[in-house]
């Protein structure tokens, strides 16, 4: 039986091997977030994989950020380590459904979150993360009339951060919307000298309990910089992992979801392990393939997004 410090010592011998990379989100175990050669949200993730010289890609994440890399580095094997990582959001936008939607609406610009499969970028005007999206928004011309996808909740946050006349596609994140409105008020009146770092996907039943609300980067950043040392995290916990390793001494209070467990952990984001990972790095697979005209199409959007970065 294999060690979990001989698991890892073998991983990296086959990431040598197959000169390889490994990507990895900060919702993922901080074992995995440890080895991983590049940390970051979607933003950084996405602009990262464009440059990568490796010959293979290893993407720990959930699928639609491995099709991204392959959509902006084509020529790289890219491999995940469980191909059902998928992600509550991006399933929440079905193709033929949001085809239809989007020719309802022949004039508008449809803005749509990254958090989505190939298929539904390659139907967008223009792609963003929770880094840009207010930036990206404001940047259409006045007279357009938006289409914000699929994140009910961050699009309506950035309709009202910008004003904007927006019509939204009912989906949302299974982590962010599950959180206890009761405990964040709780937690609140126990450490009444915490800061409350919230993500823009939570529902606004929870973004108005918030000190500061920003994207996964900004949220870290923000907890490792600031002179507070005490903050209630109202994201996936995965996060925590990063804070603690740039500010150890600080408090990090992880929010219950409504049932009442503190277990707000990405489900498909935690598939990912470091055995899948070296059955990966040893087979090539599973590996992503995309159609090359489904590619292209889901690349316009893409590069739009970066150029505005």
């Amino acid at each position: 039986m294999e060690t979990k410090e001989q698991k890892i010592e073998r991983l990296l011998h086959l990431k040598k091997e197959r000169n390889a990379i490994i990507l990895a989100h900060f919702y993922q175990d901080g074992e995995i977030q440890d080895i991983a050669d590049f940390i970051g949200d979607s933003l950084a993730l996405s602009q990262f994989a464009q440059n990568v010289k490796e010959d293979v890609i290893l993407f720990a994440g959930v699928n639609f950020m491995a099709e991204t890399a392959k959509i902006l580095n084509p020529g790289k094997i890219v491999i995940v380590p469980d191909l059902d990582a998928g992600c509550s959001l991006a399933d929440s936008a079905e193709p033929a459904a949001f085809a239809k939607w989007r020719q309802e609406y022949p004039d508008a610009v449809l803005v749509t979150y990254i958090n989505t499969t190939a298929e539904i970028k390659a139907l967008s005007d223009i792609i963003c993360t929770s880094s840009n999206a207010e930036k990206i928004v404001s940047s259409i011309p006045e007279d357009k009339l938006i289409l914000f996808a699929p994140d009910k909740f961050l699009g309506s946050y950035i309709k009202q951060k910008t004003n904007r006349e927006m019509v939204l596609w009912n989906g949302s994140c299974q982590v962010h919307e599950m959180f206890s409105e009761d405990k964040v008020l709780t937690l609140k009146v126990e450490h009444p000298d915490a800061i409350v770092l919230a993500h823009p996907e939570c529902p606004p039943n929870i973004l108005k309990h918030a000190d500061i609300i920003g994207s996964t980067t900004k949220i870290i950043n923000y907890a490792v910089t600031s002179e507070n040392d005490k903050f209630i995290i109202l994201t996936e916990p995965g996060v925590i992992h990063e804070m603690k390793k740039h500010a150890p001494d600080k408090t990090y209070l992880d929010v219950p979801n409504i049932d009442g467990c503190s277990c707000n952990e990405c489900p498909y984001m935690r598939l990912n392990t470091i055995d899948k990972m070296i059955a990966a790095l040893e087979n090539l697979e599973p590996q992503i393939h995309l159609d090359e005209e489904l590619r292209l199409r889901a690349l316009l959007p893409i590069k739009k997004m970066l150029e505005l970065s």
